[in-house]
């Protein structure tokens, strides 16, 4: 959340800043580097009373047009678009952002100067000395003014945070050479495959925000020892020689690059130099923001957080007493930063759907059938039940071998990975997102662990990979049966026991009585229902990894992303909503959804409807004898990540230091800003009367 926090800083005072990478548009005039070589604003804070003594580190800040061009090729036409402006509208909105940023990078390097905590020096260089103007004079070495303009940048930065500065510039250069070689490999790729990638959990494959590699290069098809960086898929030198000169030739077409400049070495172009120097900006933005939270947390105490979480609990419970706040609402928004304490009445919770569909021709056998026999109602009960018997589920996970990007590793070794209940152990070896998976005890990885994802559950088919890398995939078809029997034997394999709610009855396919009092009886329609044998579930920990609690539904979200049809379920916080009401649901899946519910966390229930069979799986609700089931905010607990105490003091925490640290980004450019820069309007007068001209 942190992370987010500083980001979305930065981004408010640099607004359409950040230049991008993959250049391209009509704005080059007949003589682009004299034109883009025109200063269109000084930006100097000295010019205000309090930065007087401050002329040694303060020196002006050209902002030229070549850097609103850059601007504006990364976002500004997105923004026009966005909010119906103008060129006009956009190009004076980038001149306030780059003033801005200016105002706010130079202000900062005085407050770290400056800044004083119980009498010391609160910042500190790299080589642990306070900074003082006489250090950042001495720091700025180098040939030319943009060498020294980063040396200047870069005496403000820890060794660490301008080697994450670095890699991820490194990084976003990579990943625009990288889109252009894919369209280049694809373009040459007559097979190219089309078909529609199975959704992937959220956070596969996510960097550690923390997270640089030193050894990380720039690949532009000659440079060898890359560090971490991956080739595309079919990358040869050639494709990526042809990406790196595609890529010279955009920035080059928008003024970007200066004439017969030595394009051999990247990180010597002008352009990456003016790319670094936006990123020591931008680190620089981080720092100060990451001060300004720091003094803003020292009120988020725990006794505050209480109050804020009895406070919370109290509007909450008169808000639904009165009506005036909708549980439905509340419960549609619920996240790890919007929290729901209680309900109006139990029954309110959230279950995974798993669907195993009926095939294209079950559901036309369906329709096409005419009304049951002695069911005056016309129902089709009957015989669905029969067709039910046909459903096979197989595995979806296909497109995770086979699709842009190849998930899937061989796991044959792995003596945690489950192989299921079929019988075939030999077969099933593969498993997925390698990199995002727990990492050995003490090692940190590249990738955030996915969350909410054991990762042990082996494809359930025979996987075939040939000489060139190519896959060949029979999933296994199961039946009903068998799919309970890998998912009990899936929470076993992780430490559960299951217990039997409602037996499977020998004549389900063949009851014909689907009715109590002249009405459909839907209980009826369970065909099985069981529960996970929690010795004592605690909401608090549902999302603290290697809890019970997560585990079991982490086990019930990974089969689900194997076998759901229902796609709209994958990737939701806690499942569908369940409100102890008349809901839009099917009548079948609502009965079974409010039955789990009601049981509470760890329910679950297996139900047909004209869509195949359900499994349905309750995750959190609010309970008769629970009505409270965070309990209140534990101190103690909230160190503990994922923990309730520890999700809410987050939120509540970034809540109170993002408003701190926004005003006080807002106060330092409204008292600064205005008069510490002079612009040139006259000078890209051109880009603003591009409405004239289109």
């Amino acid at each position: 959340m942190k992370h987010k926090t500083k980001a979305a800083l930065a981004l408010s005072v640099a607004s359409v800043m950040a230049c991008g990478l993959l250049a391209g548009c009509d704005l080059v005039t007949t003589d682009a580097k004299k034109d883009y070589e025109q200063v269109i604003a000084e930006v100097n804070i000295t010019e205000n009373e309090d930065f007087k003594d401050y002329t040694q580190v303060i020196q002006t800040e050209n902002i030229y047009k070549r850097d609103m061009v850059a601007s504006f090729v990364s976002s500004g036409s997105n923004v026009m678009s966005q909010y119906g402006w103008t060129y006009r509208d956009t190009f004076d909105a980038i001149k306030d952002s780059l003033i801005n940023r200016a105002v706010y990078v130079q202000y900062a390097k005085v407050f770290f100067i400056t800044a004083k905590e119980d009498g010391e020096a609160r910042f500190t260089d790299k080589d642990g000395n306070a900074y003082t103007v006489a250090g950042y004079t001495a720091a700025l070495q180098g040939d030319t003014e943009i060498d020294k303009t980063i040396a200047g940048l870069r005496y403000f930065l820890s060794d660490e945070e301008a080697d994450k500065a670095l890699y991820d510039l490194r990084v976003s250069f990579n990943s625009s050479l990288d889109t252009i070689e894919e369209s280049i490999i694809d373009a040459e790729d007559e097979d190219e495959n089309t078909e529609t990638v199975r959704t992937t959990p959220t956070g596969i494959d996510t960097e550690n925000e923390d997270y640089y590699d030193t050894e990380y290069k720039i690949y532009t098809g000659t440079e060898t020892g890359l560090g971490s960086y991956e080739p595309v898929d079919d990358s040869t030198a050639y494709t990526r020689r042809q990406a790196y000169a595609t890529f010279l030739t955009n920035i080059r077409s928008s003024g970007l690059l200066n004439p017969n400049e030595d394009t051999t070495k990247v990180e010597n172009l002008s352009y990456f130099k003016s790319q670094l120097k936006s990123a020591y900006e931008s680190a620089i933005i981080t720092k100060i923001a990451d001060a300004f939270e720091e003094d803003a947390a020292k009120d988020v105490n725990d006794a505050w957080m209480e109050n804020t979480y009895n406070s919370l609990l109290k509007s909450q419970k008169d808000g639904f007493e009165a009506g005036t706040l909708d549980i439905d609402d509340a419960l549609d928004g619920m996240s790890d930063s919007s929290f729901v304490l209680t309900a109006p009445q139990a029954g309110y919770g959230f279950v995974i759907n798993i669907l195993l569909p009926f095939s294209a021709k079950d559901t036309q056998d369906l329709g096409d059938l005419s009304m049951d026999k002695n069911d005056q109602k016309g129902n089709k009960f009957a015989w669905r039940a029969n067709i039910l018997q046909r459903v096979r589920a197989t595995d979806q996970r296909g497109t995770w071998f086979t699709g842009e990007t190849d998930h899937s590793y061989d796991a044959a070794e792995n003596t945690k990975a489950y192989k299921g209940t079929l019988g075939n152990d030999a077969d099933r070896t593969y498993l997925f997102f390698k990199d995002s998976m727990k990492q050995e005890e003490g090692k940190d990885g590249q990738y955030e662990v996915l969350k909410n994802y054991i990762g042990e559950y082996t494809y359930n088919g025979k996987v075939t990979k040939d000489e060139d890398g190519k896959y060949t995939l029979k999933p296994n078809k199961i039946n009903i049966d068998q799919f309970i029997a890998e998912m009990e034997g899936y929470l076993a394999h992780e430490g559960f026991a299951t217990s039997v709610v409602t037996a499977k009855r020998n004549d389900y396919y063949t009851q014909t009585d689907f009715y109590k009092d002249g009405t459909v009886d839907y209980s009826k329609f369970v065909y099985y229902a069981g529960k996970v044998d929690f010795s004592s579930f605690n909401a608090k920990n549902l999302f603290v990894a290697d809890t019970d609690e997560n585990k079991a539904f982490s086990v019930i979200n990974e089969l689900s992303f194997a076998y759901n049809t229902d796609t709209a379920g994958l990737n939701t916080y806690l499942g569908y909503e369940v409100t102890p009401e008349k809901t839009d649901f099917v009548s079948e899946f609502e009965y079974a959804a409010q039955t789990v519910c009601a049981a509470g966390a760890g329910n679950y229930i297996v139900v047909p409807s004209d869509y195949g069979w359900h499994i349905i799986y309750c995750t959190f609700s609010f309970t008769a004898d629970n009505m409270e089931p965070f309990g209140g905010y534990n101190a103690a607990e909230r160190e503990t990540e994922g923990s309730f105490s520890n999700l809410f003091y987050e939120a509540q925490k970034t809540a109170a230091v993002t408003s701190y640290a926004s005003n006080k980004q807002t106060e330092i450019i409204n008292k600064y800003a205005k008069g510490s820069a002079t612009v040139h309007e006259d000078r890209y007068a051109d880009l603003s009367d591009l409405d004239l001209n289109s």
